[in-house]
């Protein structure tokens, strides 16, 4: 199985809610073989392999999430619930861009000079095509995406895996399943309520298949507490 942790991540609180406990302490083994054991084309499959692609948290811009992801990574690989930790970057950068608020079907609407804030040129007349533009702070993980690629097409072309499980509604991801689904079964999770990737389930290889996570999914699945050493924290 091959995690996009914070594809994962963002997709499960928006199913779970962000303030809602018992689902972020996720055995991820323990949940790619109930997914494997009830919900694919495979009966007789086991998981022999995890792999975790995620990137470790700033801790100058936010203490607490490191804090909590640093024992959760420990935790996943004391319990044994991961193989190997593929980890990316984490970036914060001042970005600018033009103001807008949600419009139909949630895609950006420019916000346009209107009463009663007015832009005027210099004899006085309103400039109604003005733009504002603002400066914001943006955190975004780097690196997951690829790494998971990666990984998956690594042990596809060398032929240490028969099929593969990938939890990512990550788009940037769609080309390299298509090629691993040329030579083995690939199943893909969707963690996040957005639309569910399709395909030919008898495409290439074949027994390809899709599936959603739901809440039960992650909070059926979680890891012992404590987990080694490593206690769960707290409001996970």
């Amino acid at each position: 199985m091959y995690v996009d942790g914070f594809n994962l991540y963002y997709g499960a609180r928006s199913i779970a809610g962000r303030g809602t406990p018992g689902w972020r302490w996720l055995d991820l083994r323990a949940l790619a073989t109930d997914l494997v054991s009830r919900r694919s084309s495979w009966p007789d499959a086991q998981v022999s392999r995890v792999v975790y692609c995620t990137a470790r948290i700033d801790g100058a811009s936010n203490p607490s999430g490191q804090a909590d992801q640093d024992v959760y990574l420990k935790a996943l690989v004391a319990a044994g619930s991961v193989d190997h930790i593929e980890y990316g970057t984490y970036v914060s950068r001042v970005k600018t861009a033009p103001l807008a608020v949600k419009g139909p079907q949630d895609r950006p609407q420019l916000v346009a000079p209107a009463w009663p804030l007015m832009i005027q040129d210099g004899h006085g007349d309103p400039v109604n095509g003005a733009v504002f533009m603002v400066s914001y702070a943006n955190r975004e993980e780097k690196g997951s995406d690829v790494n998971l690629a990666a990984h998956l097409l690594l042990d596809v072309l060398g032929q240490t895996i028969d099929a593969a499980l990938v939890i990512s509604n990550d788009s940037d991801l769609r080309f390299p399943v298509e090629q691993a689904r040329q030579h083995v079964p690939v199943g893909v999770i969707n963690p996040s309520r957005n639309y569910l990737a399709g395909g030919t389930p008898g495409a290439g290889a074949g027994r390809h298949w899709w599936a959603r996570l739901s809440v039960a999914d992650l909070k059926d699945h979680q890891l012992p507490d404590p987990a080694g050493p490593y206690q769960r924290p707290e409001g996970w």
